[in-house]
C-alpha cells in the first residue's frame, strides 16, 4: 500500500485511513477472470468496495501498481495486466553502440531495444516495453511503452566545452548520450576534469539529457579516483541517510541478556572464524568434530535479523544496497559499522547471537540430517586463510598453538573437507580456479605493483562448509514453501555453448557434450585443461560461457554447483538476500504454523529482482576499478616489455594478456610484422598473406606498453620482436 499521505489534491490526507480494501494479488486475480482492463469504477463495482475510505485506498493502490509495473493504465484510464498486453516489465541493458535490450524481470528472453528507441532511456532504467516483432537473427524486438524506474539520478564523466557548448562525456561506456551543460550550470568546472552532472531533464527521443555540475572529482589519473568515479557512475549509496547509523549505535556493543533467553547455548563448542587477513566483519564460525560414521558439523551465522527489523530505517537503507561493495582500498558496507564491524561480527572472547545449521555428515560427504536454530555462541579464535594452512603445512598455529580444542576442530575440519571436496567430485561440480590479484599502493594511494591471491585449503574447506549450509537452507524452506529467494544458475545458453565448442576444438580439446551438457562436462573439461600452458586461458572462457546467477523467488538449480536447490544463508551481514533467508527460518522454526511473515510470493519476487540487480552493479562497480587500477600501473610502465599470452584474436588485432597481473591490452593489425593479414573467425587466427605468419590464441608473444588511455580504460601493446 502506498504512504496514507502522498499529497496533490487527496481528500483524505488529514486523517488516518482504517479501512480496508482489495489486496494486489486480489485485484490481478480479479482482471485476469475479467480479460480485459477496466476502469477504476468498474473494479470498484467487481470487487465490492463499498465505504469511501476502501475506495480511496483502491485509488492508490492502483497508482501504486502502475508505478511499480504490475498494471499499465491505457489511454482510456483502463487497467490492465502488463503481460496480457504483450508488455515485458525489466530493466535496460545498454550497448556501447547504441542498441540495447530490455532483460525481463520474470526470467524471459532479452527484448531488443533500437538505437532509435534506447534515446529515451538510460543504461539500467526499469521500463515497460511492447514487443513489436522479431528482427532477422529471430531476436524479439520492441519498443519503450513507458518508464517506471530511472536508474541514473546523476551521470559521472569528462568534463568538455566545444564552441561554447558544455557537455559531460558520460564515463560509463554503455551511456552513449553526451549531458548537455547549460553554461550557468558549470559550477566552475574545466575542461578535462571529472565531475557529477545532476540530471535535470530526462532525455527523450528528440532530446538529450540535461544537467548541471554538482560535484567536480579532480583529474581522472588521481589517486583514489578510480574508487569514487566507480561509485558515483553505479549510484552507489555511499552515505548513510539520517538516523541509520544513531540506529544502529543504539544497540550497543553487548548482547543484552534478555536477547540470549530461549536460545540454544553454544558457547562451549570451540568454534572459530576464518578469514582474510583485513576482514573486519566475521559473519561465519564453523565446528567439526569427526564421529564414529561421519562427522558433526557446526556453521553459525550471525544474526543480523535480530537487530534489522522489516520495515525500519536499517531495513530501508539495506534494501537500497542490497549488498556490501569491496574496492581493493576501500569497503561500503550493507549495515553500519555498528553492526557489521560491531555487534553482528562474530568476534574472539565475546557473546554474539547467531543461527545456526547443525548437519550430521556419512563418511561418503552426504548430509545425513540437518535442523536450524536460534542461538548463542562465543568464538574461540579469529584465524585467517594463511594461519590455517600454515597450520596444515607444518602443524603450528600461529599465536593459537597452545589452543588444543582450537587444533583439534581445525583437524576434524580438514578431514571433514576431504570428504567434502570427494563428494563435490563425484557430482560434477564445476571447479573453476583461477588467482586473483591484489594491488600494492604507495602512501598517496598510488598503485605500485600487483600480487597473486591464490587460494589454498583453508580457503576451500570454508567454501565448502558454507555451500552445504546454503544447501541445507534451501532443502529447509523448500519443504515448507514460505517465499524466500533462491541462488538460481541456468545451464548456459545455446548461443554460448556453440561459440565454446568452436573455440574448444580450435584448442585440440574434445568436447564431452552433444546437445545439453551436464556440470559435469565442464569439469571434465577443467580437468582436461589442467597443467596446460594456456589453463587460464581455457578457464576464462570456460566462465565467460556461463549464465549469470540470479535471485529468484522460485527454485530452479545451480548448474555450476550441480546442486538441485541452492540459496545464500551464510553472509546475512553483506548480502540482504542472506538476510530474508534468516527470516524465512526463524519463521519456520517458531512453535506451530509461521506467524507474522511479511512478504508475499509478489513482494519477494520485487526484492528479488532488485537484490540481483545491485548485486550485478557492485560487481560491475568493483571490476571497473580493478580495470581502471591496472591502467593506472602500466601507466608508469610505458615503454617497458613484458611476456603474455594472445587471449584473442579479431580482425583488427590481437589482444594480450600479460603474465603479470592478468592485464590485458591490444596489439592493433598495424603493429603487427609488415605484411597483409587476413582474420579465420573460426580457427580465432591471423595468417600473414606474404610471409604465411600466424597468430592465434594461446601463442607466447613478448610485448612493449606503448599508449594507456585512462578514460576508455584501453591499453596499446606493440610486438617485441
Amino acid at each position: 500500500m502506498s504512504k496514507a499521505k502522498s499529497g496533490g489534491k487527496n481528500r483524505t490526507s488529514s486523517r488516518e485511513i482504517n479501512a480496508t480494501a482489495p489486496t494486489r494479488d486480489e485485484i490481478i486475480a480479479m482482471l485476469e477472470t475479467h480479460g480485459k482492463p477496466l476502469q477504476r469504477r468498474d473494479i470498484v463495482i467487481a470487487m465490492d468496495v463499498k465505504s469511501d475510505d476502501s475506495q480511496e485506498i483502491l485509488r492508490r493502490r492502483l497508482r501504486a501498481m502502475v508505478r511499480d509495473g504490475q498494471l499499465i493504465q491505457t489511454r482510456r484510464k483502463a487497467f490492465g495486466l502488463p503481460a496480457r498486453m504483450d508488455l515485458v516489465k525489466g530493466r535496460i541493458s545498454a550497448h556501447r553502440d547504441g542498441f540495447g535490450f530490455v532483460i525481463p524481470d520474470d526470467g524471459g528472453s532479452d527484448l531488443f531495444i533500437s538505437p532509435r528507441e534506447m534515446r529515451k532511456v538510460l543504461h539500467g532504467d526499469r521500463v515497460l516495453a511492447g514487443v513489436t516483432g522479431t528482427d532477422r537473427q529471430g531476436r524479439r524486438e520492441g519498443m519503450i511503452a513507458d518508464v517506471l524506474e530511472r536508474a541514473n539520478d546523476s551521470i559521472v564523466g569528462r568534463y568538455v566545452e566545444e564552441n561554447g557548448v558544455a557537455l559531460v562525456v558520460p564515463d560509463d561506456p554503455r551511456i552513449n548520450q553526451d549531458v548537455m551543460i547549460p553554461l550557468k550550470d558549470t559550477a566552475g568546472a574545466r575542461p578535462g576534469q571529472v565531475v557529477v552532472a545532476t540530471i535535470v531533464s530526462e532525455p527523450t527521443e528528440r532530446q538529450s539529457p540535461v544537467g548541471k555540475i554538482t560535484e567536480i572529482l579532480g583529474q581522472s589519473g588521481a589517486p583514489g579516483m578510480a574508487t569514487e568515479i566507480a561509485i558515483r557512475s553505479h549510484g552507489l549509496p555511499y552515505l548513510w541517510p539520517d538516523g541509520v547509523e544513531a540506529a544502529a549505535e543504539a544497540f550497543g556493543e553487548a548482547v543484552p541478556e534478555e536477547m540470549k533467553s530461549g536460545r540454544k547455548d553454544l558457547r562451549q563448542l570451540p568454534l572459530v572464524t576464518i578469514d582474510g587477513a583485513d576482514a573486519r566483519d566475521f559473519d561465519d564460525a564453523v565446528f567439526a568434530r569427526k564421529q564414529n560414521k561421519g562427522w558433526r558439523l557446526v556453521v553459525a551465522i550471525a544474526e543480523v535479523s535480530a537487530y534489522v527489523q522489516p520495515g525500519s530505517l536499517l531495513d530501508q537503507e539495506a534494501i537500497n544496497r542490497a549488498t556490501s561493495v569491496y574496492f581493493p582500498s576501500r569497503v561500503i558496507p550493507m549495515l553500519p559499522e555498528a553492526l557489521s564491524n560491531g555487534l553482528c561480527s562474530l568476534k574472539p572472547g565475546v557473546d554474539r547471537l547467531c543461527l545456526a545449521c547443525e548437519m550430521t555428515i556419512n563418511n561418503d560427504g552426504m548430509v545425513q540430517r540437518s535442523r536450524f536454530v536460534a542461538a548463542v555462541m562465543r568464538s574461540s579464535a579469529r584465524l585467517t586463510y594463511q594461519q590455517v594452512a600454515d597450520y596444515y603445512d607444518n602443524g603450528v598455529l600461529k599465536h593459537h598453538d597452545d589452543q588444543q580444542e582450537v587444533k583439534q576442530n581445525l583437524d576434524d575440519l580438514h578431514s571433514l573437507y576431504k570428504a567434502l571436496r570427494a563428494a563435490r567430485l563425484r557430482r560434477g561440480a564445476i571447479d573453476f580456479e583461477s588467482i586473483e590479484y591484489g594491488f600494492q599502493f604507495d602512501t598517496r594511494g598510488a598503485v605500485t605493483g600487483l600480487i597473486p591471491q591464490e587460494r589454498n585449503d583453508a580457503h576451500k574447506l570454508i567454501e565448502e562448509c558454507m555451500i552445504l549450509a546454503n544447501v541445507e537452507a534451501a532443502g529447509f524452506l523448500l519443504k515448507r514453501q514460505l517465499p524466500a529467494p533462491y541462488r538460481v544458475h541456468a545451464s548456459p545458453p545455446e548461443g554460448k555453448l556453440e561459440a565454446l565448442a568452436l573455440f574448444l576444438k580450435g584448442q585440440g580439446m574434445q568436447v564431452p557434450w552433444r546437445d545439453n551438457p551436464e556440470p559435469k562436462d565442464f569439469e571434465e573439461i577443467v580437468l582436461q585443461a589442467q597443467g596446460r600452458p594456456d589453463e587460464h586461458l581455457i578457464m576464462a572462457v570456460l566462465l565467460r560461457s556461463q549464465s549469470l546467477a540470479a535471485y529468484q523467488p522460485g527454485n530452479e538449480g545451480h548448474f555450476g554447483l550441480a546442486l538441485k536447490a541452492y540459496t545464500h544463508f551464510t553472509s546475512p551481514i553483506r548480502r540482504y538476500p542472506d538476510l530474508l533467508v534468516h527470516r524465512a527460518i526463524h519463521a519456520l522454526i517458531q512453535k506451530g504454523e509461521p506467524s507474522g511473515y511479511p512478504y508475499s510470493k509478489e513482494a519477494m519476487s520485487e526484492l528479488c529482482a532488485r537484490c540481483s540487480h545491485n548485486s550485478r552493479r557492485a560487481e560491475e562497480a568493483e571490476r571497473g576499478v580493478i580495470d581502471r587500477l591496472k591502467c593506472a600501473y602500466l601507466e608508469t610502465h610505458i615503454g617497458e616489455e613484458f611476456d603474455g599470452m594472445v587471449s584473442g584474436v579479431t580482425s583488427f588485432g590481437l589482444f594480450v594478456e600479460l603474465d603479470y597481473g592478468r592485464i590485458s591490452g591490444l596489439v592493433h593489425v598495424t603493429g603487427l610484422p609488415n605484411d597483409y593479414y587476413h582474420f579465420d573467425p573460426v580457427a580465432h587466427r591471423m595468417k600473414g598473406e606474404r610471409t604465411g605468419r600466424v597468430f592465434q590464441l594461446s601463442d607466447r608473444v613478448r610485448i612493449r606498453v606503448i599508449a594507456v588511455n585512462m578514460d576508455d580504460r584501453k591499453i596499446d601493446f606493440e610486438l617485441v620482436e
